[in-house]
This record gives C-alpha cells, structure tokens and sequence, in this order.
C-alpha cells in the first residue's frame, strides 16, 4: 500500500464516521499523506448576528481540515493546541475550502498549517494547530506509515 492510497484510504474510513462533518456539509475534498482539503458552503443558519460566518464555523471547517491530515498516516492523532487568525469575513453562500499542510511531524509531535479561502482563492482564515499521535490506529485493518 503507497502512503497515497492509505491516506486516501483512512481518509474514507474517517469520513463515514465523521458526523459533526457531515451535518455542517463538510466535505473531504482530497487527502493526502500530510495533507487534507474540505470544503463547506456557508448557510444561512451558519452566519452571526453581524450576518458573516460564524467565527466557530470557520473553527470547526479548518479543524476538520487538521484532523484530516494529520490523521492520513493511520495513526490515531489529535489535537493539543490550535490558533486561528481571521482575516476577511464570509458570507451566506460563499463556498470555504480549507487546504491543511503538515509542517513538522517529529516523536509523537506534530504541527500543521491549514488556510481557510473563499472558492476564488481570497483568505479568510489561517489556522495552526499542533497535534500529538496516541497508540491507536484510525482503520484498525490497515497499515501505518509513520
């Protein structure tokens, strides 16, 4: 098994099981070994009293985003700590792909970049978060790749 095809593999696995996800209308757009992209599109039930999305929308997109790719080497891994910096608002219907890059990955440590866009490539969002793996694989069945 490539790391792609098991990424891709894990991948899938997470995303039947990924409720939070599929109730916002989360998708998994592509994964890869280290790498994720999800895209939502903002409803109406999705914006602030200020009519722009949600702050803990944005959160919670970017996060998935993290879990994604950290979690693409089939080794159960979570987070231990996230930043986000808003940068430009989103409105009802704008479409938000969020594209997350592991940066480092060293020991049981790892720290992963994710940029939140509107579909035309316009930021929103940029997110850091740092993860720690457990001893758990994400798809009992499959190998890791670590």
């Amino acid at each position: 098994m490539t790391s792609q095809s098991l990424a891709a593999a894990v991948g899938a696995g997470m995303y039947e099981r990924d409720y939070a996800a599929q109730m916002l209308g989360i998708t998994l757009e592509a994964v890869g070994p280290g790498t994720a992209t999800m895209r939502l599109t903002v409803r109406p039930d999705m914006v602030n009293g200020h009519d722009i999305c949600h702050g803990g929308i944005i959160f919670t997109l970017a996060d998935t985003a993290f879990a994604y790719a950290c979690n693409s080497h089939n080794i159960v891994t979570v987070a231990q700590h996230c930043t986000i910096t808003f940068l430009t608002p989103a409105k009802t219907g704008d479409v938000l792909i969020a594209t997350a890059e592991e940066k480092v990955k060293t020991g049981r440590n790892g720290v992963t970049d994710i940029v939140v866009a509107k579909e035309d490539g316009s930021p929103v969002a940029t997110f850091r978060g740092n993860s720690v793996t457990l001893k758990q694989k994400v798809v009992p069945d499959l190998e890791d790749m670590t």
